[in-house]
């Protein structure tokens, strides 16, 4: 094999190890140099970099998005807001929660120059002067302007109603239903 490395150290050297398309196996006294396709590269690439849920069937692509994801399961909560105590699962979910104790809105609408303390919230609010409503129901076809809208709009398909009134039990499909229905009760 030694000699045979020596004879062919021209190609050796000219093979370049961090090279994706080019593979190199040793077999007895020769080296077969080969090629994989571009999607094959990617699918070995995912398959290193694929971290699974044990408990269900999610896939993540960073083992830290793996390890956010666990804490649904687990309902770990360990970051909590030192002016309310309100418990998140992130650092970043507490840092947008706490701009509703300061007051920041760092988000300006170039349009009408409302300010908002999220960016989603920004942009779900340009798309009133837009007009854009890029969220359909697949039942109906009816557009809206946030999936918020089109998920309650989806349980008038459901029947789904899962706001329940802790004094008489009545259930509604939108918790400002249920909170115009308690008013009945005081």
């Amino acid at each position: 094999m030694k000699d045979f490395i020596e004879q062919n150290n021209h190609s050796l050297c000219s093979w370049d190890p961090w090279d994706c398309n080019q593979r190199k196996i040793f077999k007895g006294d020769h080296v077969e140099t080969f090629s994989t396709s571009r999607e094959q590269q990617q699918e070995d690439h995912r398959a290193k970099r694929s971290h699974h849920c044990p408990h269900c069937e999610k896939i993540f692509p960073f083992l830290s998005k793996l390890k956010i994801h666990l804490k649904i399961h687990t309902g770990e909560k360990p970051y909590s807001c030192s002016d309310c105590g309100k418990c998140f699962k992130t650092s970043t979910v507490l840092k947008l929660h706490q701009r509703t104790h300061t007051g920041e809105k760092p988000f300006f609408c170039p349009d009408c120059g409302t300010s908002f303390s999220q960016l989603s919230h920004l942009k779900s609010h340009e798309r009133i002067h837009t007009g854009e409503k890029p969220y359909s129901c697949s039942d109906c076809g009816k557009c809206f302007k946030t999936s918020n809208d089109l998920k309650v709009h989806q349980r008038t398909h459901t029947g789904e109603k899962p706001f329940f009134c802790p004094d008489c039990g009545t259930s509604f499909c939108q918790i400002s239903h249920l909170k115009a229905h308690e008013r009945i009760h005081t």
